[in-house]
């Protein structure tokens, strides 16, 4: 696939390559710090996944890391980060007071796991080590999770009596509810894949030399979906969680309304009715796309 994308390339901490069809792969790529995060690299990465969401070329975002860590958490040997491909003019101050540290937190730090709930393409993380604080909630943000069995991953941020301020608690209570998430994170509890699975964290856990394959597996399964419906419904099934029966009635009937007529639609009932599997996404794929003149399975009044 043509890599022609301001989504693809080398940034500051990672560097993203583009695969059929359509699948994104984020790596960090800082391995001799563990590829811990600095506000150069999380900038990038939001300005990154802007581009990804407008990128009709993208259907499907990978995250993982290189060496032996996910991501590791935020950068906290003081060391100036490397700013050489950074795509964003730095922003100075911060951490220097309470104002700043607020500021960088909602600015910066937060906007990053927004940025990855936001989209409407899915998300995938690739656990193939070490995945703490930040990194860890990256991975909780993801539509889905795949793990290395030998993948170390947790809040820990009370090992250094900080919190989880990048929204690492309400991931966690959406994941364990609030019980769990309580005595996951006042334990201070850093779990292997095989944990991670049994509590719910992860979708599947598979041998280290296997994860790679396995995401891809599914990335693909995911990105030859019908594409308009998948991001709609991604986007209804977190609401869900947050509204009431009825509000979530009102948004499923809306959403409904624009994929029952979408040419996707139109293949779908025509694959079933032809009894084959269905081909979707023909404008993304630049196929004709089926003329949207005739619900297959609409009755005839």
């Amino acid at each position: 696939m043509s890599s022609n994308s301001a989504a693809v390339g080398s940034f500051t901490g990672f560097e993203t390559t583009l695969e059929d069809p359509g699948i994104l792969v984020v790596t960090f790529n800082v391995p001799e710090r563990l590829n811990a995060s600095t506000a150069p690299m999380k900038r990038d990465l939001v300005e990154t996944l802007t581009q990804v969401q407008m990128d009709d070329r993208i259907r499907v975002v990978v995250f993982t890391g290189a060496g032996s860590a996910f991501w590791a958490g935020d950068d906290l040997s003081g060391k100036k980060p490397d700013r050489s491909n950074q795509t964003v003019p730095p922003i100075f101050g911060g951490h220097h007071d309470a104002v700043g540290t607020y500021n960088g937190l909602r600015v910066i730090s937060q906007t990053v796991n927004t940025a990855v709930r936001n989209l409407d393409k899915l998300t995938i993380a690739a656990i193939n080590g070490f995945a703490i604080q930040t990194g860890f909630s990256l991975a909780l943000a993801c539509d889905f999770r795949l793990a290395a069995r030998s993948a170390k991953m947790g809040s820990a941020t009370l090992r250094f009596g900080l919190l989880p301020d990048e929204g690492g608690q309400y991931l966690l209570v959406q994941h364990l509810g609030v019980a769990g998430a309580m005595d996951f994170m006042m334990r201070r509890r850093i779990v292997d894949g095989e944990t991670a699975h049994d509590l719910g964290l992860v979708h599947e856990v598979v041998d280290d030399d296997q994860l790679m394959a396995s995401t891809l597996t599914l990335a693909k399964e995911l990105a030859d979906g019908p594409q308009m419906a998948m991001r709609m419904l991604k986007r209804s099934i977190y609401l869900a969680a947050e509204q009431t029966w009825a509000h979530s009635l009102e948004d499923i009937a809306a959403r409904t309304a624009v994929t029952d007529h979408h040419p996707d639609a139109i293949e779908g009932g025509r694959a079933f009715l032809e009894k084959r599997e269905a081909n979707f996404n023909a404008a993304l794929d630049g196929r004709e796309v089926p003329a949207v003149d005739h619900i297959p399975w609409a009755a005839d009044d």
